[in-house]
């Protein structure tokens, strides 16, 4: 019995549908294997197991259904490359498999690299520049700090202080050249920052707050650097390090921000530093500078005291812990391949933009 061709054709695609159909049955049912009962696990942290490693997926990836994804939806993330989105989590992942890394910096640490080493720093009169500035100096590097208003301690022993630089300000920048001259800046650490204290949302957001956030934060960096590289000021191979934040991560905000509140001047700022960063990273390459971008760390600072609760369970440093990590990368960005990389000062693994 012959088949005419429009029932032959009728025939293929309702066979093509069904084995469609079966397939996507049989893949939702695959990517919910492994898979626990959600618990929630802090402030702005996700929904997820504490269980890091899915029966179905090799050592070093998990699986992370993050809340604000449809509800059985999941995402494979690999612990190997990219640091874990939610604090909480973590912090406690180090302690219970004693990660030293994350717990004991000193344990890897050689800061005896930076003896002799020119270090500028900006901000540093105070929270975590200031600390980054001491351990510099106490590993023997000269360091100039500027600073806008108040000055340092006068017990730090700075190489060098340059006062009155606002970094949102153009003249500020001809002065900052003008009295580096002669210095040849091995190392520029781009810290000065600011994060309003306020949390943001729709109905009470601060536009002046958010413009002043994106220009310390991220163009800041920008007019810093460029007055640096563009007056012969830094010297060969140098290294060029912008303290940003895990909150530019646009990746992670379904994490992080869950809830709220959402603080959108600050994640913008970020944002928009990490891609200036990105940008650098590639224009000065051919140079032979180095360029990254450092999440420091949860770090005990009047920067993040509106955080102050939840400081110890999701393993808030002292900043003195935090200037050592922020070195640490500093100094390994030639052996761990990080230039123009986005880095957790945590752990020392990457954070996805």
């Amino acid at each position: 019995m012959r088949m005419s061709t429009a029932n032959c054709i009728s025939l293929i695609t309702s066979g093509c549908l069904l084995l469609t159909l079966v397939a996507l049955s049989l893949r939702r049912g695959a990517d919910t294997i492994g898979a626990r009962a959600p618990l929630k696990m802090g402030r702005g942290t996700p929904s997820v197991s504490g269980a890091l490693r899915a029966r179905s997926l090799p050592a070093g990836m998990f699986r992370s259904s993050a809340r604000g994804l449809k509800a059985g939806s999941s995402a494979v993330v690999d612990t190997t490359k990219y640091s874990d989105p939610n604090q909480k989590r973590r912090f406690a992942t180090a302690k219970e498999e004693n990660n030293q890394r994350v717990l004991d910096i000193e344990s890897v640490y050689q800061g005896s690299k930076l003896k002799g080493k020119v270090a500028l720093i900006t901000g540093a009169n105070r929270g975590l520049g200031l600390q980054i500035a001491k351990e510099m100096i106490s590993q023997g590097a000269k360091v100039i700090g500027t600073t806008r208003s108040s000055p340092p301690p006068e017990d730090c022993n700075f190489y060098k202080v340059i006062e009155g630089i606002d970094v949102t300000k153009e003249e500020s920048m001809k002065k900052l050249a003008e009295e580096l001259k002669g210095e040849k800046i091995d190392i520029l650490v781009n810290n000065a920052g600011y994060f309003m204290k306020e949390p943001e949302t729709l109905d009470n957001l601060h536009f002046d707050e958010q413009i002043k956030m994106i220009d310390i934060c991220a163009l800041g960096p920008l007019r810093t650097t460029a007055a640096l590289v563009n007056n012969g000021l830094m010297a060969e191979g140098a290294s060029i390090a912008t303290i940003t934040s895990q909150g530019g991560s646009v990746t992670w905000r379904d994490v992080q921000n869950e809830g709220g509140p959402y603080d959108y001047g600050h994640h913008m700022s970020k944002c928009a530093a990490n891609m200036m960063g990105k940008l650098m990273a590639i224009e000065l390459k051919g140079k032979g500078y180095k360029v990254i971008m450092l999440h420091p760390g949860f770090n005990k600072t009047k920067m993040t005291e509106k955080y102050k609760d939840i400081w110890e369970e999701e393993g808030a440093v002292d900043p003195a812990i935090g200037a050592k990590r922020v070195c640490h990368e500093i100094i390994q960005i030639d052996d761990k391949e990080t230039h123009g990389k986005f880095i957790n000062c945590e752990d020392g693994l990457e954070i996805p933009w």
